[in-house]
């Protein structure tokens, strides 16, 4: 049974109440303390000190300070004024244990209160936090949209220009053609002209030399006049003018010569190869900005190959994809984006590229050696940036079998050798 504690002191004012009950020697840490708005207890074995307050008292103000061998009550009374005395008049022990039981009561069902209240504000701040996640993802998209939007803009800017700059050039280029032509012609004119004078001076010179009397003519043992102009004329061709013959060839798309071929089935064929072609391009919706001259997976590879060289990876890539848009069997274009996606980390699509230009080179020939030693190369280093490292030193040792004398190779896959076994590199 606990021994109560009857040796406390207390003092008052109009709004408080002041409470010093002494520890007796027992450590600051065991004491329990349990308050309500009418009933304090304090258990610090084998002590006791339990009160039912004269009045309420509001505990969400009330405090304790625990040290120095007491323990100091700072109560605040609900209604001011002064109490006649601390506990309530005397209760027998049924009352007080109902006083203790409804005190624990009361407590319990505040601490429920203020569990669910906590959970409800826990509650209310996961979803605050939950919204602004949602809304720095979205304005995090936003960016990226915008990046992308502007990407976009500046690869098209850049495309118009070299547009402007390509036509620019072909005028630049078909004025100095024209101007050379009309100097050629000048020339060719003048020519003539010198040719047609001198020419009239040629028959002049002649018409004068045969107008000469020939001392020669007079006809022996007779009488003539030795003076006497000859009555014929020598005529004598003016030469014949030198001149350039331009012959042209017409041009042909098949390689058989005219004579053997069927003219109307070869004209058939191209105008529906034509159609197909722009029946097939009018389904791309990225293609309707561009020329008709634009329109050519060659043309769009050597703007890509430009925009690789400028390091603008992500215009090159949708360069090399409008590319693969009008014709999917070219291995060089997967190749070029494959290239594109290593420097931007788009590891699984470098992968995926170098699959698709390595199932296009085939059959493997001496021709394609150099695109297959490529397309090996690239998935080889994308494995290695994603660690699977067998998968990719199974492509660099493909690689070594087109090239087994390439020492880059070589040194690629012994380190490779060495991060899967475990072993540190020779130095």
């Amino acid at each position: 049974m606990p021994l109560l504690v009857r040796d406390y002191t207390w003092d008052q004012t109009e709004t408080q109440i002041f409470i010093t009950v002494p520890l007796k020697g027992v450590r600051a840490g065991k004491a329990d303390i349990f308050c309500t708005e009418d009933y304090l207890k304090v258990n610090f074995p084998p002590f006791l000190f339990e009160v039912v307050l004269f009045a309420s008292i509001d505990e969400s103000k009330s405090s304790a300070k625990v040290g120095n061998g007491v323990i100091i009550f700072t109560l605040y009374k609900k209604e001011s004024g002064m109490w006649e005395q601390l506990p309530t008049v005397e209760v027998s022990k049924e009352k007080l244990q109902k006083k203790r039981e409804n005190a624990i009561l009361a407590a319990q069902n505040k601490a429920q209160e203020a569990a669910t209240e906590k959970a409800i504000k826990k509650r209310g701040n996961e979803k605050y936090s939950l919204e602004k996640m949602m809304k720095i993802e979205e304005d995090n998209r936003k960016q990226i949209e915008e990046m992308k939007e502007q990407e976009r803009r500046n690869a098209t800017k850049e495309l118009e220009e070299w547009k402007l700059q390509k036509h620019e050039e072909e005028e630049l280029k078909r004025k100095e053609e024209l101007k050379r032509k009309e100097e050629l012609k000048i020339a060719r004119h003048k020519i003539e002209a010198e040719k047609r004078r001198m020419k009239k001076e040629d028959n002049k010179i002649q018409n004068i030399g045969s107008r000469r009397p020939n001392r020669h003519s007079v006809n022996r043992g007779t009488t003539g006049n030795i003076f006497a102009e000859n009555s014929k004329e020598q005529i004598i061709p003016s030469p014949r003018s030198a001149g350039n013959i331009q012959i042209h060839f017409t041009p042909r798309v098949f390689p058989t010569a005219l004579r053997e071929s069927l003219v109307a089935e070869e004209e058939e064929w191209l105008r529906k190869q034509a159609e197909a072609r722009r029946a097939e391009n009018a389904n791309i919706a990225n293609l309707k900005d561009l020329k008709e001259e634009e329109k050519n997976p060659d043309w769009l590879k050597d703007k890509g190959n430009k925009l690789f060289a400028s390091g603008d990876y992500l215009a090159a890539t949708n360069a090399y994809n409008l590319g693969i848009q009008l014709n999917n069997k070219l291995p060089v274009l997967y190749l070029n984006r494959a290239a594109c996606h290593l420097k931007l980390r788009n590891l699984h699509k470098a992968i995926e590229d170098s699959s698709t230009a390595l199932d296009l080179l085939t059959p493997a020939v001496p021709d394609n050696a150099s695109s297959r030693l490529k397309a090996h190369i690239r998935r080889g280093a994308a494995f290695c940036e994603l660690e699977l490292y067998v998968e990719g030193l199974q492509d660099y040792e493909a690689a070594l079998k087109i090239d087994p004398s390439n020492k880059t190779i070589q040194e690629d896959a012994e380190k490779i050798r060495h991060v899967i076994q475990g072993t540190p590199p020779d130095l």
